[in-house]
């Protein structure tokens, strides 16, 4: 895809913003999210589920369920995927805005 048709993707499903899609297929890497755009589809990679621990194919949501998630990255090639995030902690700085101090400078 060029350019141009990655921008405006990139402006719609900004980094860091939460999305909300139904998981369509389940892969051993991960979930795809249909996303209700016909360009692009999200994908839920297995290191992108848990902070902590090990995820496993049998704990993925099931097909046709309902998912949140958050814009991590894309794959700017033929496949026009937009990679998402259901960690806690990724999930958390997306809905709360929390006004963390600065860390004190010696």
């Amino acid at each position: 895809m060029n350019e141009q048709f990655w921008s405006q993707i990139k402006s719609k499903y900004q980094l860091g913003k939460l999305i909300y899609g139904t998981v369509e297929a389940h892969t051993p890497f991960g979930v795809f999210v249909d996303i209700g755009d016909e360009k692009v589809r999200g994908i839920i990679q297995i290191t992108d589920f848990l902070d902590t621990g090990s995820m496993t194919p049998e704990m993925y949501p099931d097909i046709s369920s309902s998912v949140g998630a958050v814009v991590v990255g894309y794959t700017e090639d033929d496949r026009n995927q937009i990679w998402l995030s259901v960690k806690p902690s990724v999930l958390q700085k997306s809905l709360v805005k929390l006004k963390l101090p600065v860390a004190n400078q010696l």
